[in-house]
């Protein structure tokens, strides 16, 4: 793609941000669901009409690699969700604040990712073995969030959160969107600078889950980076109108990880088939069918198990064991 494509796409991104940017501070306050909706129907269809523009400029072909790379991205992002929530429910973060950390957490989201995108674009047209350490990468993460799919992170594990509360004087009331406050003529951290770094390293960590899996279904980096804008740019309305229901998504943590040993194995067997063509590769269109079946299925059954148990609760997962297995969902 031109550099000339490559500079419209990011200042309209640039100004989705700062329409957001507008509502978020505008007027601080607690999103309803109806508002929540309206903004998330509008990112899908941004979305939807990007992909569709990409099938009459570019071809079948290069829009349906940009929906599979979309549709991981957006499963990915609902994952990422519940894990927000745990951040905003574990520092107590006021309803009020919200709107802002999450807008917070998808620009940073955004800036990890560009960065990540151009290192793994580089390496894969360098090193045609990073195909197989991506496929690596997700696989082991795949069997990993299988394995504790019953589990929820815990921010306070993370060694940065532990370095910075062991360094920096903290109070422990929140002062509207500062960081810092004064309390008797001493300067202190607000709770809200630990919620920023907490959202801060979970981007960073499902940046290196999420762009090894987008290049799995396309390597165009130009393909890449949009999808996870846009899928990034309706995160802080899904939340909002999903918050309450994320937690009846009982095997999300198990499709999710279905998904990423999927695109594992894909991203291997594309190195091997690029060296010995006789082994099958798996194309962009067997991909797209599979990531949209096992969310249909996973989707489904978490609908079954909850009105069989309707105290079943979901778990985001996590890639180290922690506590003690919960129940099965």
């Amino acid at each position: 793609m031109s550099l000339t494509l490559w500079a419209i796409t990011v200042v309209g991104i640039l100004l989705l941000i700062a329409l957001d940017f507008v509502m978020v501070s505008r007027k601080p306050h607690e999103v309803k669901f109806r508002e929540a909706a309206l903004w998330s129907v509008f990112y899908v269809g941004v979305a939807i009409a990007f992909g569709v523009a990409l099938i009459v400029w570019q071809g079948s072909a290069v829009g349906t690699e940009y929906f599979a790379a979309y549709l991981v991205e957006k499963s990915l992002s609902v994952d990422n969700l519940f894990v927000f929530i745990i951040i905003l429910a574990q520092f107590a973060v006021p309803a009020a604040l919200h709107q802002r950390v999450l807008l917070f957490g998808v620009v940073l989201a955004l800036i990890f990712r560009a960065i990540f995108i151009a290192i793994g674009a580089a390496a894969i047209s360098a090193f045609a073995f990073t195909f197989v350490i991506f496929g690596a990468i997700l696989i082991w993460t795949g069997i990993q969030l299988a394995r504790h799919r019953n589990e929820d992170p815990d921010p306070m594990d993370n060694f940065i959160i532990r370095r910075v509360r062991s360094r920096v004087p903290f109070s422990d009331e929140y002062d509207g969107t500062r960081m810092f406050t004064r309390i008797d003529a001493r300067r202190v951290a607000t709770p809200l600078l630990l919620v920023m770094i907490s959202i801060g390293a979970t981007d960073l960590l499902f940046a290196l889950d999420s762009i090894p899996a987008t290049f799995g279904v396309t390597q165009d980096p130009y393909l890449v980076f949009t999808a996870n804008a846009f899928a990034l740019l309706g995160l802080r309305a899904l939340y909002f109108l999903l918050k309450g229901l994320l937690d009846k998504l009982i095997y999300l943590s198990t499709g999710l990880a279905v998904i990423l040993v999927f695109i594992g194995v894909k991203l291997v067997l594309t190195f091997f088939h690029e060296q010995f063509p006789g082994v099958p590769k798996i194309s962009t269109e067997m991909s797209l069918g599979v990531i949209a079946i096992v969310l249909v299925v996973v989707v489904i059954a978490s609908w079954l198990k909850v009105r069989k148990d309707p105290t079943a609760t979901a778990h985001a997962g996590r890639l180290t064991g922690g506590h003690e297995d919960s129940a099965e969902g």
